[in-house]
């Protein structure tokens, strides 16, 4: 008997192409991949077929430290890393760059992303979003675009939670599975359906090869070979081969209830390759001593707990089997489609829920009924840099829709398309508001700076975003903690020189650029009207020297000269203060700063402040305002310590008080 497996969901990209730093490893492939093929011994090869020309692919992101270490099969290595890329139609399968893919790139090389569309998002989001209207997957052999199915289940339902964008989202392979998926969730929601779980079994069921796979399991003697046929395993019957032994500890344990078999029931799922999920799934502990102990007493209540026959054991089995495979599959997907829904720049992943931004949502409330017409076919131009209108005819942006629409969800009375933009902006601060509270509370923002002290690289990209670099990531706690001990005031979105995402997180660019954070403030009775610069980096030891001292110093003085602003000035912060660092900081107290292009300008002196994650957690304890820190930094920039003793003397000692 031969039960052929069925693909059941979408998903965008390959796990092949599953990397963090999504955005500038993206724009640096593209780059790599540009001066590859313009190299005179590649413009006339072709990529399809040729394990030369990926092997010299592969070496030549090596060289350019894209990739580290020697991959056993670089062409398959080569295709992995290209693969995505492919997908979402920014090189072909030759991997050449494609319309799309060069606009991008001239972007990322110009450094320039700021939004020019009527959806408010930056440029680049735009082409993704573009492009993601026209990507599709295949499902069975049939055709889907997961973005505009996500677009028509948000449209009726508002919103999703992670788990209902998890699991039942890429189970919308088709316009009947769509709108039964849409129905279930309304009756989870409401209480009539009890699981996530029996919605995802549902779908299974409903399919001819699960249906025949349930009647032979049903008829047949239960024997390894059995289990392997009835596994429907998608890449070869034999990895199923340890859950024979899995089913007869089970049937031990619930139909003949010995509740020692509890123990090797354990033990059988640890030759399961999702042995985790059954772990999790049978007992409230995954620890084997414990259950070593007291077998019974940690199993939890499950649809095998109610079990007394043969009949009902086999139906449950079968589908706790695939439940469990079929979740295991949709979360390794999950990540994926996270990532490339979170490109467009127009999905909120905030809060355990899955939305649109306000603009988006009404523009796409607007015509999804006529775009969902496309949902469940392939696009022919994906290679190619269209506007939205040529996607799909009715993707033609009416800034009225947009305007009305958002009057009737927030109760305005707006009339144009800047008072949008106002809204906008009061809608992004409020949103800040709730991320400071829930994200990077006083206690977080210590253990933060403790993590970026140690290079605790994991736990911060787990902490804040995997989908930026962590110098990056650096820079924006900075700017939220200052943000904070500035009591909030100020415009933080325009002092940030960074790109946030849609959920107002950082992320990172291949091209980089100025990364300073340009604090302005009012005239107060605490201090004069000014501006801050504020300059970070992790760099220690010689280098910090190197990589620092020229750098602020030229921003300060460079800003100085421009603006002619002899309040401003500057705060350095690191996880580690060179000694010679702080003495160069100091020496420009008295230091001349000319204009490179006109000498007659200059500046007599400049004041820089150095400080030290230790003192940063300081002022961060002590719950210390920028009112205070003023004064502090005004007395240390007066003082005549010597460098040596500077720091501490007037700095440290005061912040530990």
């Amino acid at each position: 008997m031969k039960i052929s497996y069925k693909s059941y969901c979408w998903c965008l990209g390959t796990t092949s192409f599953r990397t963090k730093n999504f955005n500038k490893t993206i724009e640096k492939q593209l780059d790599l991949l540009s001066e590859f093929w313009s190299l005179p011994e590649n413009e006339n090869n072709d990529w399809v077929g040729s394990n030369a020309v990926q092997t010299a692919y592969y070496d030549f992101m090596k060289k350019n430290n894209f990739i580290e270490g020697d991959a056993n099969n670089k062409p398959k290595d080569a295709r992995e890393k290209t693969s995505g890329l492919v997908d979402i139609g920014l090189i072909d399968e030759h991997r050449r760059l494609t319309d799309v893919g060069c606009a991008l790139l001239d972007i990322s090389r110009g450094n320039d992303f700021k939004s020019d569309n009527a959806l408010q998002i930056p440029k680049d989001s735009f082409i993704y979003l573009k492009q993601l209207l026209k990507t599709s997957s295949k499902v069975d052999g049939n055709d889907v675009r997961p973005f505009i199915v996500l677009l028509k289940v948000l449209s009726r339902l508002d919103y999703l939670t992670t788990d209902e964008f998890k699991y039942l989202l890429p189970l919308c392979t088709d316009r009947l599975s769509t709108e039964n998926i849409i129905c279930q969730i309304i009756k989870f929601r409401c209480g009539n359906i009890s699981s996530v779980d029996d919605i995802i079994v549902n779908k299974l069921m409903s399919m001819s090869n699960y249906q025949d796979a349930l009647t032979y399991f049903r008829e047949e003697e239960v024997t390894e070979d059995v289990i392997c046929t009835v596994g429907m395993n998608r890449k070869s019957r034999t990895y199923d081969v340890p859950y024979y032994a899995l089913y007869k500890e089970l049937y031990k344990l619930f139909v003949e209830k010995d509740k020692t078999a509890a123990v090797s029931t354990f033990k059988a799922t640890k030759k399961l390759k999702i042995g985790l999920w059954w772990r999790t799934y049978l007992f409230d502990t995954i620890s084997e001593k414990i259950i070593d102990k007291a077998p019974a007493r940690h199993l939890k209540n499950t649809a095998f707990s109610n079990v007394d026959s043969d009949y009902a054991f086999r139906e449950v089995f079968f589908q706790v089997m695939h439940l469990l495979r079929a979740k295991a599959l949709l979360t390794d997907y999950y990540d994926l489609n996270k990532r490339y829904m979170r490109t467009t720049d127009v999905i909120l992943f905030e809060d355990n829920q899955i939305k649109i931004d306000i603009v988006p949502k009404q523009f796409f409330k607007s015509v999804i009924d006529n775009l969902y017409q496309s949902a469940f076919s392939a696009s022919e131009l994906l290679f190619e840099n269209c506007n939205l209108e040529k996607i799909d005819d009715s993707l033609l942006i009416n800034e009225s829709d947009i305007i009305n629409g958002i009057n009737a969800e927030l109760g305005t009375n707006i009339s144009s398309v800047d008072e949008v933009h106002s809204i906008l902006d009061t809608n992004r601060y409020r949103r800040l508001e709730y991320l400071i509270d829930s994200k990077f509370t006083n206690e977080k923002l210590i253990f933060l700076l403790e993590m970026f002290e140690s290079r605790n690289d994991a736990k911060i990209n787990a902490m804040v975003t995997d989908n930026a670099d962590i110098p990056t990531i650096f820079e924006y706690v900075l700017g939220i903690l200052w943000y904070k001990l500035s009591d909030r005031k100020g415009k933080i979105f325009d002092y940030m020189k960074l790109s946030l995402d849609s959920d107002l997180l950082p992320k990172t660019h291949a091209a980089g650029g100025s990364s300073d954070i340009v604090y302005e403030y009012e005239k107060t009775s605490f201090y004069p009207k000014h501006s801050l610069l504020l300059e970070a980096t992790l760099a220690s030891g010689n280098n910090q020297r190197r990589m620092e001292m020229e750098p602020v110093s030229r921003h300060l003085g460079d800003y100085l000269i421009r603006t002619e602003d002899i309040n401003s000035y500057c705060v350095f912060m690191t996880t580690y203060l060179n000694i010679n660092v702080i003495s160069d900081f100091r020496s420009r107290k008295t230091t001349p700063y000319y204009d490179q292009n006109d000498y007659s300008r200059s500046v007599d002196g400049m004041k820089i402040i150095p400080l030290n994650t230790h003192e940063l957690k300081k002022i961060v304890e002590n719950q210390m305002k920028y009112n205070e820190l003023y004064g502090i930094f005004s007395a240390a920039y007066a003082s005549e310590l010597k460098p040596n003793e500077w720091y501490e003397g007037t700095i440290a000692s005061k912040l530990d008080k």
